[in-house]
């Protein structure tokens, strides 16, 4: 398949998802701090890998994607409806630490150049 198509579709899916996140599911495990960060979808359009970003403790963040992951069908059926393709994709949620891996090198960073000036003899 045509790889702006998929890439296409992939934008739709992930816009769909995080509309759905924010209005649409009303599952208590689902942290209200989850962001959907990308979608990749296979070129067959068989399946939708959905990352999902949750800010939390790991309890949060294992409860949210098993929310996810029972409100697959739900999803499924409203990615259906809003986007005309002759197979939907099965949604994979995984979990994406990409952004809090990110902000704990920040602090890293930002310690290690504190450190630094400290360290500076004054003159």
């Amino acid at each position: 398949m045509n790889e702006k198509r998929v890439n296409r579709i992939s934008e739709e899916i992930k816009k769909i998802v995080s509309e759905l996140l924010y209005h649409g599911l009303k599952d208590p495990r689902i942290s209200p701090m989850t962001s959907i960060t990308r979608v990749r979808v296979t070129r067959d359009l068989r399946y939708a890998k959905i990352y999902a970003s949750i800010l939390g403790n790991q309890e949060e963040k294992e409860s949210s994607i098993e929310g996810l992951n029972s409100a697959k069908g739900f999803i499924r059926k409203e990615i259906g409806n809003k986007i005309d393709i002759r197979y939907i994709p099965e949604p994979i949620f995984i979990l994406d630490e990409s952004i809090e891996e990110g902000i704990r090198m920040s602090k890293l960073i930002d310690d290690v150049n504190k450190n630094n000036h400290k360290d500076e003899p004054h003159e």
